[in-house]
């Protein structure tokens, strides 16, 4: 494992719908990348709120790309993060610095103020 993608990236490659990312995400060895369960449950929640992707479109996904469970060590990197209300970022990233991975995200404002967490922009 290498990478951790965010739930904006998850829809890029659903949807083919960022060709840096498609490419990108190609250029990966077999098990560099991941996602996280937290990053399904907010695509899940926009496909059940008429979204995309589909919800055929993540199973699909996810075929592929492994899920990286929220497990105790994240929820401990989590809580030594400075709070902030209503973020699945937080939650993400935990996993991420839990993990030693690298996030990929298309929003790294939403983690800029995360000590030690590396990010990679894909669509630049």
């Amino acid at each position: 494992m290498k990478y951790l993608l965010d739930s904006n990236i998850i829809i890029a490659l659903t949807m083919n719908a960022d060709d840096r990312v498609v490419r990108r995400a190609g250029e990966c060895f077999e098990g560099d990348i991941v996602t996280s369960a937290i990053a399904i449950a907010e695509v899940a929640l926009g496909s059940v709120r008429g979204k995309p992707p589909g919800f055929a479109q993540l199973e699909a996904f996810l075929e592929e790309v492994p899920l990286l469970d929220f497990d105790l060590a994240a929820a401990r990197v989590y809580a030594d993060l400075p709070f902030k209300r209503r973020s699945y970022d937080r939650l993400i990233a935990a996993q991420a610095l839990s993990q030693n991975l690298i996030m990929v995200t298309d929003n790294e404002k939403d983690f800029a103020d995360i000590p030690g967490l590396k990010v990679e922009n894909w669509t630049q």
